[in-house]
């Protein structure tokens, strides 16, 4: 089990692009929460497993924009580090 961190950069806020992250997230069996923040950046933490993590974050980098992907992603930051028990999956 692992935590990823993962601020997402682009035009990500008012498109549905939370809501996409958690119903991902949930289908890959992960934990955590996807969080808009002021300066237009969303922050997804999820917890599970790596291989799970890592599809994930192809998901979030895959260019170009799928229909199914909202928004459109310029760049994604991420890390890695120990789990904290997160539950279910909240939009913020």
């Amino acid at each position: 089990m692992r935590r990823l961190t993962a601020w997402v950069h682009g035009h990500v806020q008012g498109v549905g692009f939370r809501w996409w992250v958690r119903s991902r997230a949930l289908e890959l069996g992960l934990a955590g929460s996807a969080t808009n923040y002021a300066d237009g950046r969303v922050l997804v933490i999820a917890e599970g497993e790596t291989a799970e993590l890592e599809k994930l974050l192809t998901l979030l980098r895959e260019q170009p924009s799928t229909a199914a992907r909202p928004g459109e992603v310029t760049v994604v930051v991420e890390s890695y580090s120990e789990p904290k028990g997160e539950s279910g999956f909240a939009e913020r």
